[in-house]
């Protein structure tokens, strides 16, 4: 999946909505769960804040990306 640059969040839906077409659901969440995270300094809460999940939910998904050899933002 095409990374969307951080720097390109003034990107309205109609134009990042084709960058995902063809990713699956999973990926996509992964890269904005770990997008989010990154753009927190590493700040789990708060990354799970702005995307409304539960700290525990945001926990789960960093286990499992951790598992699968995924690159954790870290706390900064």
């Amino acid at each position: 999946m095409p990374e969307i640059p951080l720097s390109d969040s003034h990107r309205s839906p109609h134009e990042i909505v084709p960058l995902l077409i063809g990713s699956t659901v999973e990926a996509i969440e992964r890269e904005l769960v770990l997008q989010t995270l990154a753009s927190c300094h590493g700040n789990r809460t708060h990354a799970a804040r702005l995307l409304g999940l539960s700290v525990r939910t945001m926990r789960n998904k960093i286990r499992q990306y951790g598992t699968d050899g995924t690159d954790i933002p870290a706390h900064n």
